[in-house]
C-alpha cells in the first residue's frame, strides 16, 4: 500500500479584466468563462460594482445555469449597488471620497465568496476590480494612498489582464458616453493611472494585452495568457492579498 501523500488539487485562478469603458471587456470576460465552462474547468463570471437586477433577468439566468451554487449566488449588494447604479447613470451626485468608499464595499461584500469560489477549484473571473476603484478616484486629486487604503486586504488577482485601446477608439465604440465617466479626457486620464499601476505590479501578474484588433484575436491572446496561469505553481499557494503581500489565505 502507498504511504506517498497525494498532492492537493490546485485551487481556481482569480483572473481579473481592466481597461478603459467600451474596451471589450464584458465581452472577454462572457467568452473566457464560457469556453473555461465548455472544456470543463469549473468558471464563474463577476464584476464590479455589481448593480441590483431582478429576476428574470440575463443575471439570474447565468446563477441558475452556470453557477456551481445556483441561485445560492445571488448577488444581496443591493444597497450599495442601487447607490452606484444612480451615481454612474447621473441621477445622483455623491461626494467623490464617499462614491470611492462605496465601491470599495461592493467588492469587500463579494470576497468572501470569491475566496470560497477560489478554494472550491473554481476559477472566478472578473470584469473591474480595486484598479478601477484607484484610477478613477486618483483623476479627481484624491491621493493614491487614501486610494488604496479601502481595498488593502481584498483577495489578490492571479492575473489581471489590462486591455489597451486608445481612447479614441474607445469613444468610437457603440453606447460611449452613456454613463458619468465616458468622456474622451477623463480615459486618457485614466488610462494614464492604469499605466502607473502595471508598473507597481510584479510577479507577472499584470498583462497589457492590445484590444485595438478584432474581438477573435483578442480572445486567443486572453486565452494563452489564461492558460499559462492555469498551468502554474501560482495556484498550488494561498490566495494572496491585495497589497499586503505578508497575509494570505486558504
Amino acid at each position: 500500500m502507498s504511504t506517498a501523500a497525494t498532492a492537493p488539487p490546485k485551487r481556481g485562478a482569480f483572473i481579473v479584466f481592466e481597461g478603459l469603458d467600451r474596451s471589450g471587456k464584458s465581452t472577454q470576460v462572457a467568452r473566457l468563462v464560457e469556453g473555461l465552462t465548455a472544456r470543463g474547468v469549473k468558471a464563474v463570471r463577476a464584476g464590479f460594482p455589481e448593480r441590483p437586477e431582478g429576476p428574470g433577468t440575463g443575471a439570474l439566468l447565468w446563477m441558475v445555469m452556470i453557477h456551481p451554487r445556483g441561485v445560492g449566488a445571488l448577488d444581496r449588494t443591493l444597497t450599495t449597488g442601487k447607490m452606484i447604479d444612480s451615481y454612474l447613470s447621473q441621477k445622483a451626485d455623491l461626494d467623490d471620497r464617499a462614491i470611492h468608499l462605496l465601491f470599495s464595499a461592493n467588492r469587500w461584500e463579494r470576497a468572501n465568496q470569491i475566496l470560497e469560489d477560489l478554494s472550491n477549484g473554481v476559477t472566478v473571473v472578473c470584469d473591474r476590480y480595486a484598479f478601477s476603484g484607484i484610477a478613477f478616484s486618483v483623476i479627481k486629486g484624491i491621493s493614491w494612498t487614501w486610494c488604496q487604503s479601502p481595498d488593502m486586504g481584498l483577495p489578490a488577482p492571479d492575473l489581471v489582464l489590462f486591455l489597451s485601446i486608445p481612447p479614441s477608439a474607445a469613444a468610437s465604440r457603440g453606447g460611449f458616453g452613456q454613463e458619468r465617466y465616458e468622456t474622451s479626457e477623463v480615459q486618457l486620464a485614466v488610462k494614464d493611472v492604469f499605466e502607473q499601476l502595471g508598473r507597481t505590479m510584479d510577479d507577472g501578474v499584470w498583462n497589457v494585452v492590445d484590444a485595438d484588433r478584432t474581438v477573435d484575436a483578442v480572445e486567443a491572446d486572453v486565452r494563452a495568457r489564461v492558460e499559462a496561469v492555469l498551468a502554474s505553481a501560482r495556484l498550488d499557494g494561498d490566495v494572496k492579498r491585495l497589497w499586503d503581500d505578508e497575509r494570505a489565505t486558504s
